[in-house]
């Protein structure tokens, strides 16, 4: 049970920070404390994977009681992490692709309409105002199809102005547009490589028996839960999801650690992790979640952050990231010496 309350109130806490400061103008996700913290959460991932997962992997599949050929022959581990990135990149472009086509086709459907309703109440517009300037113009002795001539030279003069305008508002939509399918696409994988391990360990930490096993490996828990939470939070925020949509996830994200731990526990009694078939499943997976975690923390947090054009305009906002990052990975990192 003790396990079971610092776990859940410290995704609750780390997801629902930048979700409720959003709102509250608190943490806003354009500021430079999100950002830092962002930073921090990154780091904390990335050594997840490398450190916690990886590691643990590597463990239960060259484990002795595990058959020599193949699992002592070829680093499997390794290689399931490596598919899983893989996985995750073509699950990531293709999610991005279908998000961007639908996104472009609804602004498509909208200009269409709003260009047809434009149309129409200039077309009514010009039919009712011709009429007097035309035979108030003609009144004058002007020939009619040179008064014609000018006002179509108008309208076209008037449009070439306005074209490049255009352009450029254009190019504004598709870059908010691509901004935002990245956040919603990016909120939505790394809830998915974090749920799947947090079951894992919720798992591992449920069918263990050991209080000195226990104890540091909730501390562990705790921190990287709250981190990671925090880093989903902030995915979500950025993507503007709804708020029913917004409270799904971050439920799904805080639950899902208790509740491995308490299938771990009802399965304490039946599970013997030192069979050859646990160790296989337990490798597998944590291999599977390492390679998730490494590609999301890199790819679309690290990466995604460090190399933006906000970023590389502020040497001072660099140097903090940076710091910021290195110390979270650092933090967590450590905690292999207990967990």
């Amino acid at each position: 049970m003790m396990a079971v309350g610092a776990i859940l109130v410290a995704g609750v806490g780390g997801v629902a920070i930048p979700l409720v400061g959003r709102k509250r103008r608190i943490l806003r996700t354009d500021g430079s404390l999100f950002v830092l913290a962002k930073a921090f959460a990154a780091g904390v991932i990335l050594a997840t994977g490398f450190v916690h997962m990886l590691h643990d992997a590597q463990t239960a599949l060259t484990d002795p009681c595990l058959p020599e050929s193949p699992w002592q022959r070829f680093p499997f581990s390794g290689f399931f992490a490596m598919l899983a990135a893989l996985g995750t990149l073509v699950v990531d472009f293709a999610s991005t692709q279908m998000y961007e086509r639908k996104h472009r086709e609804e602004q498509m459907g909208l200009k269409a309409a709003a260009s047809a309703a434009a149309a129409a109440a200039t077309s009514s517009d010009s039919i009712i105002a011709a009429a007097p300037e035309f035979d108030e113009e003609v009144g004058d002795g002007e020939d009619p199809m040179h008064i014609v001539g000018i006002h179509a030279h108008a309208a076209s003069h008037s449009h070439t102005h306005s074209h490049p305008h255009g352009h450029a508002h254009a190019h504004d939509d598709e870059g908010q547009v691509s901004s935002h399918v990245r956040h919603v696409v990016v909120s939505q994988i790394l809830e998915l490589g974090i749920v799947s391990h947090s079951v894992i360990i919720g798992l591992s930490l449920g069918v263990s028996q050991s209080p000195c096993t226990i104890r540091p490996l909730i501390a562990a828990l705790s921190f990287h839960q709250f981190f990671e939470g925090f880093a989903l939070g902030g995915c979500i925020s950025q993507a503007q999801f709804k708020n029913s949509a917004a409270a799904l996830m971050a439920s799904f994200f805080a639950i899902t650690t208790p509740a491995g731990v308490g299938v771990g526990t009802a399965l304490a009694r039946q599970y013997n992790s030192r069979s050859p078939r646990a160790l296989v499943v337990e490798g597998v997976l944590d291999s599977v979640s390492a390679g998730i975690l490494i590609y999301m923390a890199l790819v679309d947090l690290i990466a995604a952050d460090f190399l933006s054009r906000r970023m590389s305009c502020n040497f001072r906002m660099q140097v903090a990231s940076y710091v910021a990052l290195f110390l979270g990975a650092a933090s967590m990192s450590s905690l292999a010496v207990w967990a």
